[in-house]
């Protein structure tokens, strides 16, 4: 029964991941870009330069990463990199991408962010971040990656692997922020 529940819930949840961003994205305070994943920073740094947030953070950068590689990494105006993107160092997962972004978010007082990652990854970046901001709000801005197949995903056992193990993770963090939304007993 259990791998049955799996299995419906592992088809749902491949079949609601979005298959491109949204066409238009609306201005937030900042935006979020988690690495690890093709096109996340590229597509984050368009953003910054559409006007879409005031600054980008870029979180889970290696710590022996210098700055000038990310800049070129990144692409885009070199201008608009200097002046207006903060580069995260201590992130080393998703729980680590959640800290560093609530950190960033308090100490510039945002309300509101874009978060930038692939999109098998966004619901539970998204999970995870919600519960490290619950008052901010948060726009995902999923980024497709070439390489990922979501249609026909089950020919393509790289793909299929990488889709379990994230949905996997993903219950095991959904699990974990209900564990931590216990009512009160009286």
């Amino acid at each position: 029964m259990l791998v049955l529940a799996w299995g419906v819930g592992f088809f749902i949840f491949v079949a609601e991941l979005d298959r491109r961003p949204p066409a238009d994205m609306p201005v937030a305070d900042g935006i979020v870009a988690l690495t690890g994943g093709e096109g996340r920073l590229n597509e984050a740094m368009k953003l910054l330069e559409d006007g879409k947030g005031a600054r980008l953070l870029i979180t889970g950068v290696h710590p022996e990463v210098k700055r000038a590689a990310v800049k070129a990494a990144v692409g885009g105006s070199g201008a608009k990199f200097d002046c207006c993107v903060d580069i995260g160092r201590q992130a080393e997962n998703t729980i680590g991408n959640a800290s560093e972004t609530a950190k960033w978010v308090g100490a510039h007082k945002y309300r509101s962010i874009i978060l930038v990652t692939s999109t098998y990854h966004m619901p539970r970046a998204t999970l995870e971040l919600r519960r490290a901001m619950p008052g901010v709000s948060i726009t995902p801005f999923p980024v497709v990656q070439g390489t990922l197949h979501l249609d026909g995903w089950w020919d393509f056992p790289g793909t299929t692997k990488l889709l379990a193990s994230e949905y996997s993770k993903y219950l095991l963090t959904l699990a974990h922020a209900r564990a931590l939304i216990r009512p009160e007993t009286y």
